[in-house]
């Protein structure tokens, strides 16, 4: 398997003195967490329980459109991006201590293994989620979201362990890649099921509820894959116990970074505009519907094409890395984000041609960006700090996203318009990207102590 990178004479061995085959042997087990788990991301988080959700919130309110959880008026059309929100606070608490566990015991894998059948659980549960148990499926989702933000610090933190500096635009885009494949390969049978539910002796509701299922059940299979691929490297002994210090860990993570400001600014930028790039995904079929007027049938094939081009984006934003450097192709990257929304805000309801045509744009770039960011922020990283830094790293890239999703359920809860909502999104990415353009990347490379690639 070529990476199209080079590795240079002194980093044969790659890290750890690791052997070049060793390494792709694990870069291919590492590809497949991907495989596993953006089948939850694409089919239930994007596509399918959005509007579903809401669909049962509906059933379950009171005449002026409100359900009541835990006594608190919630419009049913926000009880998704509010539930969506909830979950990634979850995961702010849970994050610290995994990173901190990981690095104290070198246990990634059964952590790993943990909180990816955790969620893959929570995600076949949702079958049950019908009738009007709104309640049932803002706690699943809870649970399955959280889950899967715990899994990926483990998953990214093997990703400086498992390859070169110079290899490591091409495998994190490859690994998104194979995400991406799976995303599209699922939405497929989705759509085959979803079309033909009568021909299968089904109920609509029925329909979606298998797609639900179905994600969890492949998410648990193919996880198995990295846990034979992957392994666990030996730390040194000594220091406290991990449950307990995870917070102390966090704290501690935060103050050295201090020592490496260049790693902390890119986070700061990362947190801004992903914040911006999660909020879109997961309420993209929410706007679809509920805004837009757009069938099922139009959102599955319009995020199918999603996933096809976004197989090509990843992989063809990260050639452009090789040539024009990482960080200039991820600002680029940004500007056309930018451009998506505001079509977004213009398109005129029931116009399924206009809503492929924006899907078409973020699937070019949403692989991509996503990839080289964590790309990027792999060699900021000093090494042997790995899953605490991508501890906070995750926190940015799913933990602390739930301010897109709660101004975008706010919006929604005051103004009873999504295309009101949408307008909160555009900020994210304009000042995510002005706070990237100021990072000086090949700078904090070097204070992180690792080798500046030729290209970054």
């Amino acid at each position: 398997m070529s990476t199209g990178t080079g590795t240079g004479t002194g980093e044969a061995a790659g890290p750890a003195g690791e052997t070049p085959a060793g390494r792709r042997r694990e870069q291919r087990g590492w590809y497949f967490y991907d495989f596993a788990c953006s089948v939850y991301s694409t089919s239930v988080l994007t596509v399918f329980l959005g509007p579903y959700l809401t669909s049962v919130a509906k059933a379950a309110a009171d005449a002026e459109g409100y359900v009541h959880p835990l006594g608190i008026p919630v419009r049913a059309g926000s009880l998704f991006p509010y539930s969506v929100s909830a979950s990634l606070v979850l995961a702010v608490l849970v994050m610290p201590l995994a990173g901190a566990a990981a690095d104290r015991t070198g246990r990634k894998k059964p952590l790993l293994a943990a909180a990816a059948y955790t969620g893959a659980a929570a995600t076949t549960g949702m079958f049950f989620l019908g009738g009007e148990r709104y309640l049932l499926g803002a706690f699943l989702l809870i649970v399955a979201n959280a889950s899967l933000a715990v899994s990926m610090v483990m998953y990214n933190a093997y990703l400086p362990q498992i390859a070169t500096p110079a290899e490591r635009d091409a495998v994190s885009s490859r690994g998104w890649a194979f995400g991406y494949t799976s995303g599209a390969l699922v939405l497929v049978l989705n759509l085959v099921l979803y079309t033909g539910h009568d021909s299968f002796g089904l109920s609509e509701g029925d329909a979606v509820r298998i797609c639900l299922a179905s994600a969890g059940v492949w998410w648990g299979a193919f996880t198995l894959v990295p846990l034979r691929r992957l392994r666990d490297r030996r730390v040194a002994p000594g220091g406290e116990g991990a449950a307990g210090s995870g917070w102390r860990q966090l704290a501690a993570t935060l103050r050295d970074m201090r020592r490496h400001p260049v790693t902390l600014a890119f986070l700061l930028a990362y947190l801004v505009y992903n914040d911006g790039i999660q909020t879109v995904i997961s309420q993209a079929s929410v706007y679809g519907s509920e805004e837009l007027g757009l069938g099922q049938t139009t959102l599955i094939t319009a995020v199918l094409l999603v996933q096809v081009l976004a197989v090509a984006g990843a992989l063809g934003m990260g050639r452009l890395a090789l040539v024009y450097g990482a960080k200039r192709t991820v600002l680029v990257s940004l500007a056309v984000w930018t451009l998506i929304l505001a079509g977004a805000f213009v398109m005129p309801a029931g116009t399924p041609a206009f809503f492929y045509v924006l899907a078409a744009a973020i699937g070019l770039v949403l692989g991509g960006s996503q990839a080289l960011s964590r790309s990027l922020f792999s060699h900021l990283v000093p090494r042997g700090k790995e899953a605490e830094y991508f501890s906070a790293y995750e926190m940015s890239d799913r933990g602390l996203s739930w301010l897109g999703p709660l101004v975008f359920g706010l919006g929604y809860q005051l103004t009873g318009s999504y295309r009101d909502a949408i307008l909160s999104l555009v900020i994210f990415f304009a000042l995510g990207a002005v706070l990237l353009a100021r990072v000086p990347v090949r700078a904090g490379v070097a204070a992180a102590g690792n080798p500046v690639p030729d290209r970054i």
